[in-house]
């Protein structure tokens, strides 16, 4: 009974885990360089298998754990990659392009961290993968993610559209502002933005 408590509390722990990265790597695809963009999404899954690697009590190696990221999302990437060339064109590619790689961003999260546990719940390591036979689940999963992702932003449209008239109060203006300048500061100082990527976004905001 107490062992299946624990399981059933790590399931909880390691679903928020996944949930939360998932959001913040869709957040990530609406920087608006698209570089900065596959920086950010890397560096908030591999923080994702870090964190998860702690909710089982294995032992991360940074490591094992990029060429284990890379390797399973390759074609999650390549998807993602071909819809972030929209967001290059001027303003309208930036809106629709960034909408498109948030939702592919975080279906590419969320099938990684649901391989991630389903592979550290069979009793496996970060260090015993068998990534052949992972891509095939996170194929299946992506998909998954894809509408989970599309709920996610669904809702969140909702949320803003009921308190359009809150968002439009200059105070509150001011308030997202800097959220979205300390959200753009910790990607510089988590290393996934250059100084110089930073500054292009931090120039971009400013203007918006």
């Amino acid at each position: 009974m107490e062992e299946q408590n624990m399981n059933n509390e790590r399931n909880r722990l390691a679903n928020t885990v996944i949930k939360n990265h998932m959001i913040w790597s869709m957040g990530a695809g609406f920087i608006p360089i698209p570089v900065a963009d596959f920086l950010a999404i890397g560096a908030i899954q591999l923080d994702m298998v870090r964190q998860l690697c702690k909710v089982y009590n294995l032992k991360f190696k940074e490591s094992e754990g990029k060429a284990l990221v890379s390797a399973l999302t390759s074609s999650g990437l390549a998807k993602i990659g071909a819809r972030a060339v929209i967001k290059m064109i001027p303003g309208f590619g930036q809106i629709v392009g960034g909408v498109t790689l948030a939702v592919m961003s975080g279906a590419s999260t969320y099938a990684l961290g649901e391989v991630f546990k389903r592979h550290f719940e069979k009793g496996g390591t970060i260090l015993d993968f068998d990534v052949e036979r992972l891509k095939k689940m996170y194929d299946e999963k992506f998909e998954k993610g894809k509408e989970i992702a599309r709920k996610i932003k669904a809702e969140k449209d909702v949320v803003e559209t009921e308190d359009i008239k809150v968002v439009d109060d200059p105070v509150n203006q001011e308030d997202d502002l800097v959220s979205q300048l300390t959200g753009l500061a910790q990607l510089r100082d988590s290393g996934a933005l250059s100084e110089e990527e930073y500054e292009i976004a931090k120039k971009k905001v400013l203007e918006e």
